[in-house]
């Protein structure tokens, strides 16, 4: 049997697995460690053994769980809820405000969370019912909040560019430094799409009545704009002690961690309750992406045993005759296709090790590569039928929103994201100059 219809039965292997409702890390590394032995006998123990120890000797995966544990203190202890008030009051007199206010909002979150759950539970329980008691066009709203939670795996701390880190073996920090305008630049481009789109139809997005705005003083005005300040001290105590030297990567991590816990106690929000619920879910997630990272690992190994990279390559580039710029796209299009059917894990445990030598070869930047990979896994979160935001908002949601809502919400969002990786694309200096202004090239 030939090596490309031996990686084939093994990619089908997995996929079938997966179909059959099995944990992620189960299926994937399971099937990767069957045919680790049943190609190599008892040498093939070795890799999933030596994946293993690669995983727990990999400092930097000390940030994951940290990270996580800041996400789930800022939103357990109540401090979103004080910097959408903040939003709500200062963009409410503008047409789509509310909307506007809470792409801030959620920016403000992603910067402090790795992952896009916390950014949706945040929009769906304190913006959403704001939006909608103000007369906010429901499609509008759970778009806006899909599109908005979606930054939190792109703004570092992101956890997603620490897998891509682990798996496609790139420094975390350079990924997240590459991050940082990507993300900014999708939130700009969310917020001109709902500026327009509420101008041309103020239906959509009506601004405060003035009556209400006139309940509101100068002086509590500018007494909500305290909430900002903690948000910003959690950041400056990550990324800007990270960016001015001061911290080295798992530091920035700790100290992020340290100044939530503070802020919750700061605002007398950190009481027994608050501390084990975070606790709890920072522990059932970090377990979960350990054994997902191992898995990982080990089926990269086999892939690349096998020599299924230069497979590909042969298949992209000799077969089909693609240019590099070609199999490029083929890329992010298996990455949207997959997207509608896994999540952002599973495939980049599929592909990532067979595409991420695959872009090294080609003399692509496999930096430049993971930010587009993400970008990508953005809009799978929000692309039918399987897309995770689609149904994270669903149960979120309130009985009057129904699923086509939902799918109908997500389209004109899913165009922007791809123009934003259009232009990422096109000017990878946009996620490339600020890693090689702080590293170097």
């Amino acid at each position: 049997m030939s090596h490309e219809l031996i990686a084939l039965l093994i990619f089908t292997s997995m996929l079938l697995m997966l179909l059959t409702g099995q944990r992620v890390f189960a299926a994937i590394g399971g099937v990767a460690a069957l045919f680790a032995l049943l190609l190599w006998g008892e040498g093939g123990i070795e890799m999933p053994f030596n994946a293993s120890f690669v995983l727990l000797n990999w400092y930097p995966l000390l940030t994951l769980p940290l990270f996580i544990y800041m996400g789930y203190m800022f939103s357990e202890s109540g401090i979103a809820s004080d910097l959408y008030r903040m939003f709500h009051v200062w963009m409410g007199p503008l047409d789509g405000g509310l909307a506007i206010g809470t792409i801030g909002l959620m920016t403000a979150v992603a910067a402090m969370n790795g992952l896009s759950v916390a950014g949706m539970a945040i929009g769906a329980s304190i913006a959403m019912p704001e939006m909608l008691k103000r007369k906010y066009d429901k499609v509008m709203v759970t778009g806006v909040i899909q599109a908005g939670s979606s930054l939190g795996i792109m703004v570092p701390p992101s956890v997603v560019l620490v897998l891509y880190g682990m798996i496609a073996r790139q420094n975390v920090g350079r990924l997240w430094l590459a991050g940082v305008f990507p993300g900014l630049l999708l939130a700009a481009l969310f917020i001109a799409y709902i500026t327009i789109r509420c101008k041309m139809n103020p239906q959509l997005g009506p601004a405060l009545p003035l009556q209400e705005r006139r309940l509101i003083s100068w002086g509590e005005r500018f007494r909500l704009l305290r909430a900002g300040i903690i948000p910003l001290v959690i950041i400056f105590s990550m990324t800007g002690l990270f960016l001015l030297g001061v911290t080295s990567l798992v530091e920035c991590s700790a100290a992020g961690a340290a100044a939530t816990t503070l802020a919750a106690v700061f605002r007398g929000r950190f009481n027994r309750e608050v501390l084990e619920n975070t606790l709890r879910n920072t522990l059932s997630v970090s377990c979960m992406f350990m054994w997902v990272i191992l898995a990982a690992l080990c089926f990269g190994a086999v892939f690349d045993g096998l020599g299924a990279v230069h497979a590909i390559k042969s298949l992209f580039l000799d077969r089909w005759g693609l240019s590099p710029w070609g199999v490029l796209v083929m890329m992010q299009l298996s990455y949207i296709l997959m997207g509608m059917f896994l999540d952002d894990t599973a495939m980049l445990i599929i592909v990532a090790p067979l595409y991420v030598p695959l872009v090294i070869n080609l003399g692509f930047d496999p930096i430049w590569y993971g930010v587009l990979y993400t970008i990508t896994c953005q809009i799978a979160y929000m692309t039918p039928p399987f897309g995770y935001n689609l149904f994270l908002m669903k149960a979120m949601a309130p009985p009057e929103v129904t699923l086509m809502d939902i799918y109908n919400s997500i389209v004109p969002f899913v165009l922007v994201m791809i123009l934003g990786l259009a232009i990422v694309i096109i000017f990878p200096q946009i996620a490339l100059w600020l890693p090689d202004l702080y590293f170097g090239k």
